[in-house]
Formats: structure tokens, C-alpha cells, sequence
């Protein structure tokens, strides 16, 4: 290992230990993942489709995901709210992808707009709400490995595919077969449809990627990795439109929680919304070799915003997701202030699903009101030197939210 570095993903050195225990174990369990791996195969797929990012646009790695033989409950191997929910390890999360083989071939993201048998069959996966078993014919004998990535969930061996055939009937729910049939209809309307009829945003994310919305001249595969913040992106300013016309909240109050070695602390101001997130990484972490925390943050206005979050990136839209969800159901608005805290018990990268979900976690805590935004704020203050020993007065000083606030004059100080 370069540096004596551990290299977890694709090269790329991230926790800084000189032995990583996820890749150790992988390593040692190579012999009997290798028994598994087959030229051809007849596998389950919970469903799973991955559209890859590292080829030169046009060109994408389009692959289904499967496991090396028929098995039941194939969905667990693919479901992050599930794992959260039952609050499941890294380890138990990585294990259960390394499981799974990525069938891929090459194709260029307009080709979907073909007559391809194949890319139908990709779509028809991608689109079916339970476990599809498939057929599957390699190229060649898959070799195990492991990649991780900060933005989509670990992947296991892959190999070229040669020839895929779906052996089950997969059904598709009927909305969405209406969206895929529906080719006047933009993709942010049809994703808005299809969440208002209680698709969970993960599913969202693959209808997207092989697809099967938006106007017919525009459908094309769009890459895991953009899909997953579209999505959250979408659904958040459809939210938006509903929340700001709500009244705002009447005090201020917070929630603190987590898991996976992420945890965020969610400061509510009654005020219209705004929305600011401040990352810390801590050293030892996924991606911070460094001996100091490292900052990053992202802002956005009442209006929203125009641009990428450059800093903060996808983590950005999937921690805002569950906010305007909670603001939705409470019929109400504020501005809020997102401190995340990547720990060192985060040292292998499971995606982005694990901030969003991490922050709903936080919205199940109880929350902790208060008089005043003074009181608030204090109270974080030392919470988080109490347990993390962390001083954060640096981050309020930088803060958006709480400038604004403080220089902003209210309508009652005219009178």
C-alpha cells in the first residue's frame, strides 16, 4: 500500500490506517467469494441497476446488480432505509455488497431512445418494485474486489456481460408504468408524481437512471452517482414550493442524532426559510488524512439556490430532503442551521444515503426548546464540547443564518 496508506476506493486513500479491516477481512474471505463467482449464472437481483460515471461522456458502464444464485429476500441487499432503520454496522452493510456481481456493458446515455433488447431489459429492472431473478452469461469469470465511494453504495466483482435474460415476471406498479408511457410528461413532474405516490427516494433515484421519465426527445441514462442528488434535489424543491407559503415555527428548538459515525444537529430558527450546512470531518475519517477538522459548507436563501453545493456536494440535498419532509408534515417554516460531525467510527464509505438517513435520525430524537436563539445556541455550543471536544463557536461566527439574523430588523421594530 503507496505510503502505507489504506487504499479503499478506486485508489484513492481515505482513513489513513495503516491496515483497514473491512478490506482485510474481504482479503480473507477472497477464496470462498471466488467459489461463488461463475461465467454464467442464474442470480436475484433485489432489484438493482448501476449506471457508471468513469467512462467520457456519452459513454456510460450500464450494469445490473445480482447475486450468484436464486435466493429470497434479495431487496435486503439493496435497501439503505432498511439498514437504518435496524441500525445495521458498516461491516454488515459491506458484506451483504460484496454478495452482489455487476453485469455491465458499454452504452452511450441516448441509446436508451434505441430499440436495444438489452437496455430494455436494464429499464424494465430498473422500473419493477420487487426481485427480479435473471439469467446472466460473462464474458469472462468475474474477480473479486471491493470499491467504495462517497456518493453511492459499495460495489462488489463485476464482469462484462454477454447476454442477460429475466427468468422471473417482475411486476411494475402502475404508475409508474404511466410515466414510462407518458412521454409528454418532464421528468421533475413525473418524479414529483411518482414520490407523491410514496416511492421512496432510493427507488427514485434508479427510475431516473435508466431512463424511463422526462419528454421523449430528452430520455437518456443519467449516472447513478447524479441521479441520487436529482432526486433529492427535486423532491426538496417541490417540498420547498408547499413550505414556503407555511407559517413559521414559534420557537427555537433543536434535535441532535446519527449513526454510522455521522451525526448532525439540527438548530430550527423562527424565521422564513434558509437552509446552511457546515461539515466537519473529523482526521481519521473516510477522507480526511489531515490532523485538524476539516470545514466544508454550502447556503441557501429563501429564493434557493442557482448553483451546485461546490463544497458540501450531494451530502448537501440529502441532508435538506428530510428537513422539508419534517417542515412539510408540520406545516411549517424555518430557517435551519445543519451542523454535521464525520467521525472517526466512519471509516468506510457507504454513499450519501448514510447522510440523509442519518439526519432523519436525528429528526426522531427528541427535540430541545428553547427561550431564546442565545439560549440555543449556547446550549450547542457546549453540548458538542462535551462530547465531541469540539469548539464550534468558529463555525457560528462564519454562519449565514445567524448573521443574517442578527442584522436583519423585524417589522416590530418600527413601531
Amino acid at each position: 500500500m503507496p505510503g502505507n496508506l489504506c487504499v479503499k476506493c478506486k485508489g484513492r486513500r481515505y482513513c489513513g490506517k495503516e491496515v483497514c479491516s473491512i478490506l482485510s477481512k474481504f482479503r480473507m474471505n477472497v477464496r470462498e467469494l471466488n467459489q461463488n463467482l461463475k461465467q454464467e449464472f442464474d442470480g436475484s437481483s433485489p432489484p438493482s441497476v448501476f449506471i457508471g460515471s468513469k467512462l467520457d461522456y456519452p459513454n456510460v458502464n450500464v450494469g445490473v446488480m445480482s447475486l450468484p444464485s436464486i435466493k429470497q429476500n434479495a431487496w435486503i441487499y439493496d435497501s439503505p432505509n432498511f439498514w437504518s432503520k435496524e441500525n445495521l454496522l458498516a461491516e454488515r452493510i459491506t458484506d451483504f455488497r460484496k454478495s452482489m456481481i455487476n453485469s455491465r456493458f458499454r452504452s452511450k446515455v441516448f441509446d436508451i431512445q434505441k430499440n436495444s433488447s438489452l437496455l430494455s431489459l436494464i429499464q424494465e429492472i430498473g422500473m419493477t418494485n420487487m426481485q427480479a431473478d435473471v439469467e446472466v452469461s460473462l464474458k469472462k469469470k468475474p474477480i473479486p474486489r471491493m470499491e467504495f465511494d462517497e456518493h453511492v453504495l459499495p460495489m462488489g466483482s463485476s464482469g462484462q456481460l454477454k447476454n442477460l435474460k429475466v427468468i422471473s415476471n417482475p411486476k411494475i406498479p402502475q404508475h409508474v408504468e404511466k410515466v414510462y408511457y407518458d412521454t409528454d410528461l418532464k421528468s421533475r413532474e413525473a418524479l414529483n408524481y411518482l414520490y407523491k405516490k410514496g416511492l421512496e427516494e432510493h427507488y427514485l433515484s434508479k427510475i431516473l437512471s435508466v431512463g424511463v421519465t422526462g419528454l421523449k426527445k430528452n430520455r437518456k441514462l443519467v449516472s447513478t452517482r447524479n441521479s441520487i442528488s436529482a432526486v433529492d434535489d427535486n423532491i426538496g424543491r417541490f417540498l420547498l414550493e408547499k413550505i414556503r407559503d407555511y407559517r413559521i415555527i414559534d420557537c427555537c428548538f433543536l434535535h441532535f442524532g446519527g449513526h454510522l459515525g455521522n451525526y448532525y444537529m439540527l438548530l430550527f430558527f423562527p424565521e422564513i426559510f434558509s437552509y446552511e450546512l457546515f461539515e466537519s470531518v473529523f482526521p481519521r475519517t473516510t477522507w480526511n488524512l489531515s490532523s485538524s477538522v476539516e470545514i466544508m459548507t454550502d447556503y441557501e436563501s429563501y429564493s434557493g439556490r442557482k448553483n451546485y453545493a461546490e463544497e458540501t456536494a450531494g451530502g448537501y440535498y440529502a441532508a435538506r430532503l428530510p428537513i422539508l419532509q419534517y417542515l412539510e408534515s408540520e406545516k411549517r417554516q424555518a430557517s435551519v442551521l445543519v451542523l454535521r460531525f464525520v467521525l472517526p467510527d466512519y471509516d468506510t464509505p457507504l454513499g450519501v444515503w448514510v447522510c440523509r438517513n442519518s439526519v432523519r435520525k436525528s429528526l426522531e430524537s427528541e427535540s430541545i426548546k428553547f427561550e431564546s436563539r442565545e439560549n440555543m445556541i449556547d446550549y450547542a455550543c457546549n453540548f458538542i464540547k462535551d462530547k465531541m471536544k469540539f469548539d464550534i463557536n468558529f463555525i457560528l461566527e462564519r454562519s449565514r443564518i445567524l448573521n443574517e439574523i442578527k442584522k436583519q430588523r423585524k417589522l416590530n421594530n418600527y413601531f
